[in-house]
């Protein structure tokens, strides 16, 4: 199994144990003289079979972006690493240029000359530049995360 399908897999079964809890939440109490929509039980039951699947495909998805080296990137969990950071570091410097720029406040300049004029405290232009920088970065990235998915068998 390639390392994409353990993902795709993992996706699933989370999404699997959600609609169970959802479930068994709504089928755990009812009211006397009444059947509950659903066995709880029974639904608590299929729920610890499917994490229990759920936590061994996580264990093997983790060794495998551990062992498989990308190149440049270290290894996968490394590039994943370099991802996260890259995004959250695109994140401030967006929010720092639209901060800067007024982006989203009231009003966009004086009505009246003895009204204060805001200021920007940073250079927009070159925030937007390095975001579009970062955002580039991002996408390279994320094309070799992917590439090495489906290239990468799963680990044991």
């Amino acid at each position: 199994m390639k390392l994409a399908e353990a993902l795709a897999e993992r996706a699933e079964a989370t999404r699997r144990v959600e609609q169970l809890r959802a479930r068994i939440v709504g089928s755990a109490r009812y009211q006397e003289g009444e059947t509950p929509a659903e066995d709880a039980a029974q639904l608590l039951a299929e729920a610890g079979e499917v994490l229990g699947a759920l936590e061994t495909l996580i264990r093997r998805i983790n060794r495998t972006n551990a062992a498989v080296e990308m190149g440049r990137d270290g290894t996968l969990t490394d590039a994943l690493a370099r991802r996260d950071v890259l995004r959250l570091r695109h994140s401030v410097v967006t929010a720092a240029a639209d901060a800067a720029a007024g982006t989203g406040e009231r009003g966009y300049g004086r009505q009246l000359r003895s009204e204060l004029m805001m200021l920007s405290a940073l250079p927009v232009a070159e925030l937007r530049g390095q975001a579009d920088v970062l955002a580039r970065e991002i996408r390279e990235i994320d094309v070799r995360i992917q590439r090495t998915n489906w290239e990468a068998d799963l680990l044991d």
